[in-house]
């Protein structure tokens, strides 16, 4: 049964993306760059800390999110949020920090600790871009991403660091960004401009084409 439930809980994840690629793509979705491939490059070496300590459910869902964000970085390169403004600067400056002291100690806890921080700091972006741009991100990608570490935690048979550290961290930052997406009172302000958006679109067309 727990491979079974590791394997869903990756589908899971990758999957997860999906929803976020399509809106990208449409031109809805915009992710901020800078975040995304912060995970990307931290999330695949976190993945090998997991397998190397023996704890194959954390390693399966950190490397499903590291091709997950990959993706989505690559996405976003060409339909995101390119911007990198001070605040992206502190977030690198701290995951550069993170990631030498993650060499200098060589330890598996140490590293997804460290996993754990860099990515809670090039989350930051993020959790700014959905707060203040709701509509530009995708409720649903984070929500499953949620589901994802949350099986991941039920299945890990074990309370090791490396076990249940970041799986716990993927469920709680994605409850907190999907929070933000639905709560954030710009979001209110955008479907109600919606509508009014529709009419003086439908209006414009009506006037080009009476002139035509």
């Amino acid at each position: 049964m727990t491979p079974f439930l590791i394997a869903l809980s990756g589908i899971i994840t990758i999957s997860a993306a999906i929803p976020y690629m399509i809106e990208i793509v449409k031109g809805k979705a915009k992710p901020r760059v800078v975040s995304w491939i912060t995970w990307a490059l931290i999330t695949g070496i976190a993945s090998a800390a997991s397998f190397a300590d023996g704890h194959y459910a954390s390693g399966v869902l950190m490397l499903c999110v590291a091709i997950q964000v990959s993706v989505v970085a690559i996405l976003g390169f060409k339909h995101g949020d390119r911007k990198f403004d001070r605040l992206d600067v502190v977030c690198q400056i701290g995951a550069i920090v993170g990631l030498i002291l993650w060499f200098i100690f060589k330890s598996p806890t140490v590293a997804i600790l460290a996993t754990i921080t860099i990515d809670l700091i090039g989350a930051i972006p993020t959790l700014k871009h959905a707060w203040l741009k709701p509509h530009e991100e995708t409720w649903l990608t984070y929500a499953l991403n949620g589901v994802g570490g949350g099986l991941t935690v039920m299945i890990a048979g074990s309370s090791a660091v490396t076990a249940i550290a970041y799986p716990i961290y993927v469920l709680v930052i994605d409850v907190v960004i999907v929070a933000f997406i639905l709560r954030s009172p710009y979001r209110r302000t955008a479907l109600q401009l919606a509508p009014i958006f529709i009419v003086n679109r439908f209006d414009d067309e009506t006037i080009a084409e009476e002139a035509a």
